[in-house]
């Protein structure tokens, strides 16, 4: 399977939009890992109500032996052959009878493993007993994100939508939005085992469930580039990528 229409639509578009990547199998043993550690984080927190679990590789190290197979390989390869290493996982649920609209954004926050004052990293937040902050623009451009599809999802339970190739306007403020043609916008249906790339930087947005049906994803960040010293990302991790 080759990759090159879809690096030539993130770039352009800012997104794509890819077949399955993962075999029903695969999926079903990538759920069984993240619902066991689900029950135990729901056991520490004394909750049932458990929707992310950030630094996912940390929390279920099992994940690597399956999430980073042949095809996410070679594809994240065809991005950026070798240099591409991971900045951030998450695991997503959007559950049928707790879920939310999310309006339009820009990703714009990184992880990092400690604040200090470092010239153009503004904007520092710390959620979730780890810290964000926002990199310079460089960094942001060269950031790619791989949403691994667990569930059949589309406009009735949470699919993305877009508007195509608003990454090329930078950082955009949400109360001008100067340029941007809303009336293009696009939404991103994705089969169960299917991959969305995206730029950061392009204007995306969801809404509330209406189907009943679950959206869970997984949220891949990956970057090339060293943060300025002395910041560190928070997740890095390398993977062996196929060329």
């Amino acid at each position: 399977m080759t990759y090159s229409t879809h690096i030539t639509e993130l770039n352009e578009k800012g997104y794509s939009v890819t077949a399955p990547l993962y075999s029903e199998h695969e999926v079903a043993q990538i759920l069984t890992c993240i619902e066991n550690a689900e029950q135990n984080e729901k056991a520490f927190l004394k909750t049932n109500d458990l929707f992310a679990i950030r630094q996912l590789l940390k929390h279920v190290p099992k994940l690597n032996e399956v999430l980073f197979n042949k095809n996410l390989k070679a594809l994240v390869s065809s991005i950026s052959a070798n240099t591409y290493f991971l900045t951030k996982a998450i695991y997503f649920d959007k559950p049928s009878n707790s879920n939310w609209f999310v309006a339009y954004h820009q990703d714009l926050s990184i992880s990092v493993d400690r604040k200090v004052a470092v010239d153009g990293y503004t904007n520092w937040t710390f959620k979730k007993e780890q810290y964000g902050v926002q990199p310079p623009l460089n960094i942001l451009q060269d950031t790619v994100t791989i949403r691994i599809h667990l569930d059949t999802t589309n406009e009735n339970n949470g699919a993305l939508k877009v508007i195509p190739a608003s990454h090329l306007h930078g950082i955009i403020r949400m109360d001008s939005k100067e340029g941007l043609n809303f009336e293009n916008e696009h939404i991103c249906n994705v089969t169960k085992g299917g991959v969305m790339l995206m730029k950061p930087l392009t204007l995306h947005a969801s809404n509330r469930t209406t189907n009943g049906k679950q959206r869970r994803v997984i949220h891949l960040e990956f970057n090339k580039q060293k943060l300025h010293s002395p910041l560190n990302w928070l997740e890095q991790h390398t993977v062996n990528f196929i060329t």
